[in-house]
Order: structure tokens, then sequence, then C-alpha cells
């Protein structure tokens, strides 16, 4: 019996000396399917660096690259339950959970990349950060996705009508297949590791990507018209589970916050490199890049629009986002 009680005292007292060190420190388990070197992956490092140093080594953050705690959609229910702590996540596994990330997803909601950063950045971003709250999470900081543009094997895209009857790979995603529908060519969902061979062997005639993914992947090599649309501009987001979030302080849950949000500029500091880089090494590699007068594009949108801005308080979003200067 005292045998027991020796056990069952080491026990608790083992208990009691982890939850003393969880208090004293903590290393955040975060999440990425981007490889490492990759700009957001490096941001969520820079992320962790300053609460390092501002929590005297009582917070860090681990970064899981290349997808090693699984793909996105898997993440972001292990990131609601706590089991994941922080998690850098494209836009799209959220638009059917979160309405508001629909609208930071609308084609041409953006005019441009300033545009989009200055939204993102201010009152609008935040409200919609907020939202996720309702869900287990907490929003942080939104990061650049780079802007997507139409490349394909025929022939350079400079009106909706050349894309009439094209073949187009798309996310699996509502919005893009209706963005791609509306533009009168053929939305075909397919995974983006299968794209290449499916350009190669002319299953699809085209995708839709940002500079760096049209170059990493070389799709250049099989689909070298690449028409500058720039259709989406749709940013992504760094989210930290609301368990371990409510587990801190007030005081480190604001550093945690301002943290995120100086990692934003690391971030875009890498991406616009990255992009530059990617845009020189495909016009090298033989790529016919042509710029589109966007307005068609824009006036092709409306069914799009009318699919996806269901109620008053979307309308109302889409209307600040489009008077933001």
């Amino acid at each position: 019996m005292s045998d027991r009680r020796m056990l069952k005292g080491a026990a608790l007292a083992a208990l009691l000396a982890l939850g003393a060190t969880g208090a004293q420190a903590q290393t955040l388990r975060s999440t990425d399917i981007h490889p490492d070197g990759y700009p957001t992956v490096e941001a969520v490092k820079h992320m962790g660096k300053l609460l390092e140093e501002r929590s005297k080594g009582k917070i860090k953050i681990n970064v899981f690259h290349s997808a090693q705690l699984g793909q996105e959609k898997d993440t972001i229910e292990q990131t609601r339950f706590g089991v994941i702590d922080m998690n850098r996540i494209n836009m799209a596994p959220f638009n059917n959970l979160i309405p508001a990330t629909n609208i930071p997803s609308l084609p041409f909601i953006f005019r441009s990349v300033a545009h989009m950063r200055k939204v993102m950045d201010g009152p609008i971003g935040d409200s919609i950060l907020a939202e996720f709250e309702k869900h287990g999470l907490v929003g942080l900081a939104f990061y650049d996705s780079g802007a997507r543009s139409f490349y394909n094997s025929k022939q350079p895209i400079n009106t909706p009508a050349d894309m009439k009857g094209m073949k187009i790979r798309v996310q699996q995603s509502d919005m893009f297949i209706s963005l791609v529908s509306a533009l009168g060519a053929n939305a075909t969902p397919m995974n983006f590791g299968e794209v290449y061979s499916g350009l190669q062997t002319k299953l699809i005639d085209g995708a839709e990507n940002n500079w760096p993914s049209y170059e990493s992947t070389k799709h250049f090599e099989v689909a070298k018209f690449y028409s500058q649309t720039e259709h989406s501009l749709s940013p992504e987001v760094l989210v930290m589970s609301k368990k371990t979030f409510d587990k801190f302080s007030a005081d480190e849950q604001k550093m945690i916050k301002a943290a995120a949000k100086e990692s934003v500029a690391k971030m875009r500091e890498l991406w616009d490199a990255r992009e530059k880089a990617s845009e020189a090494k495909v016009r090298a590699g033989g790529a016919q890049v042509n710029t589109v007068e966007k307005q068609p594009f824009i006036d092709a949108m409306k069914p799009v629009y009318e699919k996806f801005v269901k109620d008053q308080a979307m309308k109302d979003l889409v209307a600040k986002i489009q008077a933001e200067k």
C-alpha cells in the first residue's frame, strides 16, 4: 500500500513538475505544407525568434514544414483541437467553415498587391481574423500567396474568348471551378502533383498559379504561354489553436499577436525576391509572357460574385474592400 502511495506521489510530483515546466517554457508546434526555406516557413521561424527573445526563452516555435504533420485539410481539425498549436494555411480550405474567408478569395477583389496588403493589414483584415475565434482558432496574420495567372500550351490568352473550350486545371474549390467556367473554359479539378503530366499528355491545356509555382514545378516547360490575368491575390492565413492561446497570460497573448504581425514583413520581403527570381527563370527558359486588359475578365465574374457573395454582411465587406484606396 505504501509502495502504491509512493508511486502515486511520484506520478503526481512528475505531473506537477511537467505543469511547472509547461508554464515556464512552451515550444509551439507549427505546421506548413511548404518546404524548408519557403517564405511562409521562414516567416514563422522569424516569429519564433522574436518570441524566444521577448519571452526570455519561455515561448519557442518548432516549424514542421513539408507537410510532416499532414495535408492542409487534415491539419485544420488538429489545430482546432489543440493537437497542433499553429498552422499556416491557404484560405480555400476555410471557405466552407468561415464564410468571411470567401471574400479575399474572390477573383479580382483586389486591384493590386499593394491594395491587397493595405486591406489585409488594416481593420478589414482584422475583422476577418476575428471570425476564426468562433471555430476554435485565433487568426494571427495574413501572408501573401502571390498573384495567380493562367498559363497553357496552346496560345497567349488576351481576352476571355481565347479561353473558350480550354481544359484548365483548378484546385478542388467551388469558387475556382466557377471562375474558370465563367470565362468559357472547362474547369478540371486535379491534384497539384498531377498537373505536369496532365499538361504533357494534353489531358489538360493549362492551369493557373503564381510565378514560383509555375517555375518550381517546371510547368513552363510544357505550357509556355503565361498570361498575366492576376485574377486571384487571395492571401494565406496564420492561425493558432484557441486551446493553446488561452493557456497564455494576457501579456503573452499580446506578445504572440505582435510577433505574428511583425513576421508578415519578413514573409513579404522573401516572397517578393522569390517571385522576381522565378519570373526571370521562366522567361530565360523560353516562356512567352503577356499582360492582359483585365476589364473583360472582371466583367465576366458577375455570376461568381452572385453565387458566393450571399448575404448583406458579405456584400458590405466587398464594398468596403473595393472602396479602400
